[in-house]
């Protein structure tokens, strides 16, 4: 099976509820019909006005007649929702703030989540990362001994009947991360591909392999390297190195002798975001590979990004990729 195969058969043992914070948009709402089609393994949560929905669906002939649609205008639960919203930004939102949020999806959808409601949210088909994040941040709020939230991305690859898979952070999050930040993204960048079939071979990547290249920039990634191997001592990590010494075995046995990362890296962290984000889109352009996310990572509950380009297909696959991470 390919992992999207792979992630319903593991749903069907264990179904979950996710919502979609733009619930007028075909292409949430073709994906919500192909999910159920596809039986009971997730259960979609549309946010909207329920006539708009209902009017987008039958224009665009999708069928979800058993979909639940809450409207945060309507919703019978807002009070309570009111009440915990001011709990949680105790100091930082007035109730007459919090009130004005929850009218807005992004917010009304995070606090489904944290409410218990729902077990996953996925947006930003029609808006920004920051306004996915935003919410996030102040409601569902990291996880005990995190300090940050990162991205990755899942690329895939199909060659000869193999599917290849990679994983790659920072490339959407953290724009300049310190070296504890590196650490963070690393762990959790490797516990994501894990999630997705992936045994992770971390790379620590830098435009230098093993002190051939000086500089603050280097110094961190080295740091933080040496900060994972102490912490986490059974994580399969090395670095500094280079991208080519991560993938080529020649070349990474030269640089970097005795490794047991370089040449057969297939998860790797960037220093910075403008490496991140070039190198997952130099692989999704010219190296053939579909990418899959933002996936947010480090949150005490599953909430990721979608592009604001994406087709229906990638809506579907991510919110099975989501709703695995519950």
């Amino acid at each position: 099976m390919d992992l999207f195969e792979t992630l319903v058969e593991t749903l069907k043992k264990n179904p979950k509820k996710i919502v979609f914070t733009e619930g007028t948009d075909a292409r949430i709402l073709s994906a919500t019909d192909r999910l159920v089609k596809g039986g009971d393994f997730l259960q979609p949560v549309l946010v909207g006005n329920v006539d708009e929905v209902k009017a987008a669906a039958e224009k665009g002939g999708f069928c979800i007649d058993s979909v639940t649609i809450l409207d945060p205008l309507t919703y019978e639960g807002m009070e309570e929702m009111v009440a915990k919203m001011v709990e949680l930004r105790k100091g930082k939102m007035t109730e007459e703030q919090c009130r004005e949020n929850l009218k807005r999806g992004n917010y009304f959808g995070t606090m489904l989540v944290k409410m218990g409601v729902a077990d996953a949210l996925l947006g930003g088909a029609t808006y920004s990362t920051a306004d996915t994040v935003r919410p996030a941040l102040q409601l569902i709020k990291t996880k005990p001994g995190n300090k940050s939230v990162s991205s990755s991305f899942i690329l895939i690859r199909k060659k000869d009947g193999v599917e290849e898979r990679i994983a790659m952070g920072d490339c959407a999050i953290q724009i300049a991360p310190d070296e504890d930040a590196l650490v963070e993204t690393a762990v959790e960048t490797a516990k994501t591909a894990s999630y997705f079939g992936i045994d992770p071979k971390v790379a620590m990547l830098s435009f230098s392999t093993k002190g051939s290249g000086k500089g603050d920039d280097v110094t961190k990634v080295a740091n933080a390297t040496a900060k994972l191997k102490e912490a986490y001592p059974d994580m399969k990590v090395d670095g500094e190195m280079q991208f080519d010494a991560a993938v080529s075995p020649e070349v990474g046995q030269l640089k970097f002798p005795g490794s047991p990362v370089a040449g057969q890296a297939n998860t790797f962290i960037f220093p910075e975001i403008q490496s991140g984000n070039i190198g997952y889109k130099i692989a999704q352009r010219l190296g053939g590979f579909d990418a899959f996310g933002p996936i947010l990572q480090g949150l005490n509950a599953p909430i990721n990004d979608l592009s604001r380009g994406c087709n229906a297909d990638e809506v579907y696959k991510m919110a099975l990729i989501t709703a695995v991470m519950a």
